[in-house]
């Protein structure tokens, strides 16, 4: 287990007993598994490790694969009471995003706990909801009860770069590890959040398609002080600013028209009154997520040219993260070549479909029961995210994957900011809350 900074250790007011859900979280956060993209990544290999220890001690017995050194995804099945019913998988990934100490008031990997909130990389994204899911196995298995149904539970490397490491390479080299499986759950889902004054929790039901992109512009490198017409940063800094500054414009499918009509209602307005965009805005903290599926994004995030002050460069880069409405991702990269011209190359360095599930159905009647025994007075709603899971992944072999990772939320909390971002945290009451969820529907879906 990695040793906890003496200023983590200064800032940590970690009750004697703590949780058992928190407490796992928190041992899964102390494991550093930032991934970097393209293969870069300090690897899972350390937390597959712990969670594979865990299944273990359940009388699991889990499988742990590597797709590359130190790249490690553990699966386990576990037999349902109705091994006649179509299994289940229920899936977390265990990498995380890069995080800037100087950046953070804690140490993003020291599992702190304070304000009655567990803090660090993975607290939401997604180390919560792998505490969650071995907890609630815990309480089934320990109790000498069995799943609904078989349980596929799976802990993937590399979902944070689009899983090419983890879900994706599993589904493609051992496909059989998921027979006879018929629906996913995983992230991004089931937390709640405040529709005026109703509390509602979002189902994630689909999510939008992703592209991302790499935009390179060349021209003569030369010496700074000379007059240069087709410098190649100055090229590939108007193509960025173009795509940048690109407005695209309100496309609803079927889910969001869903949300958008039931958000009306909750409000008791007629959907006209506030548009696409004020009915997302209405939705609270969730609205980071929401007004971005009513349209594609399309955002630069990484630029990268030249080697010295005085030397004009021959060639300039900038990667583009581009997330497209389900099917409109060929159209959406027409536009973009016609914005920027012929002479920026484009090169597609990762692409993945778009996923729109229906909000009806047996589990999504379960979902919305469970809730309601949960939190009476709540209502589920569905969504589509306006990032992407390894339910992607899962896709290829049929299997429809929804996101649920059920977390009762205080108003004031700005979840979906935590995702990818500084000072990443989660109540640790809402552990407790989402574990229960968890085994009820396992024990009862």
């Amino acid at each position: 287990m990695p040793e906890t900074s003496s200023a983590t250790r200064s800032h940590d007011d970690t009750p004697e007993e703590l949780e058992s859900t928190a407490a796992i979280a928190r041992d899964l956060i102390r494991f550093d598994t930032t991934n970097y993209g393209e293969g870069r990544s300090n690897g899972e290999s350390e937390a597959a490790a712990y969670v594979s220890a865990y299944l273990e001690r359940l009388g699991l017995e889990p499988v742990t694969f590597e797709s590359a050194p130190g790249r490690a995804s553990v699966i386990a099945r576990v037999e349902g009471r109705d091994r006649s019913k179509p299994a289940l998988v229920l899936h977390g990934h265990l990498d995380v995003v890069p995080a800037d100490p100087e950046n953070w008031s804690v140490d993003p990997f020291g599992g702190v706990i304070k304000d009655g909130m567990l803090w660090g990389r993975g607290a939401v994204d997604m180390k919560d909801m792998d505490a969650m899911i071995l907890g609630a196995l815990d309480d089934i298995l320990t109790a000498g009860e069995k799943p609904e149904r078989d349980t596929i539970v799976a802990f993937f490397a590399d979902e944070e770069n689009g899983g090419v490491y983890g879900a994706h390479w599993l589904v493609d080299n051992h496909p059989e590890l998921f027979e006879g499986a018929g629906e996913a759950i995983s992230e991004v889902g089931g937390y709640s959040t405040m529709v005026g004054d109703q509390r509602a929790y979002l189902l994630q039901t689909g999510e939008k398609a992703l592209m991302w992109i790499k935009l390179i512009a060349r021209g003569p490198a030369a010496h700074g002080s000379r007059l240069v017409a087709q410098n190649a940063v100055t090229r590939l800094a108007e193509a960025v600013a173009a795509i940048g500054r690109l407005e695209w414009p309100i496309r609803l499918t079927d889910t969001t028209e869903q949300l958008l009509a039931e958000v009306a209602r909750i409000l008791e307005v007629e959907p006209t009154d506030l548009g696409p965009d004020g009915l997302a805005l209405a939705t609270g903290s969730a609205s980071g997520f929401i007004q971005a599926t009513l349209r594609t994004t399309s955002n630069p995030t990484m630029l990268n040219a030249g080697y010295k002050h005085n030397v004009i460069p021959d060639r300039a880069e900038a990667a583009i993260d581009i997330r497209t409405l389900p099917g409109d991702e060929d159209e959406v990269l027409a536009t973009i070549r016609a914005l920027i011209g012929d002479d920026i190359e484009i090169v597609v360095t990762h692409r993945d479909v778009g996923l729109e599930n229906p909000f009806s159905g047996a589990l999504v009647d379960k979902v919305a029961a469970l809730i309601s025994e949960h939190d009476p007075e709540a209502v589920v709603l569905p969504y589509l995210l306006s990032g992407g899971t390894d339910n992607k992944a899962l896709s290829k072999l049929g299997i429809r994957g929804y996101g649920f990772a059920p977390l009762r939320l205080p108003a004031e909390l700005d979840f979906p900011a935590m995702f990818h971002g500084v000072d990443e945290r989660v109540p640790l009451d809402a552990l407790v809350f989402g574990r229960a969820v968890l085994r009820d529907l396992l024990l009862s879906y």
